[in-house]
């Protein structure tokens, strides 16, 4: 299907449906930095731009809107996170691209604390705002770590179909790989995620592998816990506004933060998938983009809906009988 993908970032959900087998037909992102990533690695027909500026009268017809707006206002680790915090507005943007697109679907994403805003009004406003437009919606709550990623990232999926194409949701979450308890599969470790990786210190080839030196220190609080080899990785973090120290993540040998190569690989993106920028960028970028095994899931849902819904008119316009 044709895809428009908004606050692109540096392109991680947008690769996942490429691999999933779509096509992203236009691109949106205010960072720099991320643009000349996304060009580098996925395609050139993203506009590097302020959301704002866009005239999305303009952009080409899709099946499919996708995006993460920004997420730094609703984030748990902003502890001045509010209502009025004016990135929590820029959804509404993402709004008007659906109303004027008029995909079949569309797929947002976001941080797990977009939930508990406002005691939960601001998520309920979100969903009203999508249904006014003629959406059906549904929110739902996941583990990245339960589709192969690993990582225990929480993030919230609000997923919407057009309310004229059928009158309730056949898009879903994609079924779950990965499991806790180890059924179908166990959670991968982030030790089988970044071993194969050589010391950062040693003479190596590998693309992006290196990393900051600012210090470990172990405190319960984000980017500064304690990595267990055997269990997934933390959340990979950002600082949205490129400000407020180095988040990257402990290695689990305790001496140093992961590399961007190795931070890259914990959001599954693959090896030759090269970032551009100065180091807090490029961790930035990593830390801002959906996994990549998550948006290769998603894409193959949208085939599968996608297939049962043109199943469905084909046979209420009377060309299919059973």
């Amino acid at each position: 299907m044709r895809i428009v993908s908004l606050f692109s970032g540096a392109g991680g959900l947008d690769l996942g449906l490429k691999q999933g087998g779509h096509r992203i037909v236009w691109a949106n992102d205010f960072d720099a930095d991320a643009v000349k990533t996304y060009r580098r690695n996925i395609d050139t027909n993203i506009v590097f731009a302020n959301i704002n500026e866009i005239d999305f009268d303009g952009i080409p017809s899709a099946d499919v809107v996708v995006g993460g707006f920004p997420c730094q206002g609703f984030s748990m680790a902003n502890l001045n996170r509010g209502i009025d915090d004016e990135r929590n507005q820029l959804y509404k943007a993402f709004c008007k691209a659906i109303t004027i697109v008029q995909p079949r679907f569309f797929v947002a994403e976001n941080v797990k604390g977009i939930l508990s805003l406002d005691g939960g009004s601001i998520i309920k406003r979100i969903v009203n705002d999508f249904q006014n437009v003629g959406y059906l919606v549904s929110v739902n709550k996941l583990n990245m770590a339960d589709y192969g990623v690993p990582q225990t990232r929480q993030r919230v999926v609000i997923l919407g179909q057009r309310i004229d194409i059928a009158d309730s949701m056949v898009l879903s979450l994609p079924v779950q790989t990965h499991s806790k308890k180890g059924s179908p599969a166990p959670w991968i470790s982030i030790r089988e995620a970044i071993d194969r990786f050589p010391d950062p210190d040693e003479p190596n080839d590998v693309l992006n592998h290196v990393c900051s030196s600012y210090k470990v220190e172990y405190r319960n609080f984000t980017g500064h816990r304690q990595t267990d080899p055997d269990k997934p990785s933390p959340t990979v973090l950002a600082r949205g506004n490129g400000k407020g120290g180095v988040c990257a993540i402990p290695h689990y040998n305790g001496k140093r933060r992961l590399t961007i190569r190795e931070s890259a690989a914990v959001q599954t993106f693959p090896d030759d998938f090269e970032f551009f920028g100065k180091l807090g960028s490029c961790y930035r970028q990593i830390g801002n983009a959906v996994p990549v095994a998550f948006g290769r899931l998603m894409g193959e849902e949208l085939n599968r809906a996608d297939s049962l819904l043109s199943f469905k008119e084909s046979y209420d316009a009377g060309n299919i009988a059973i």
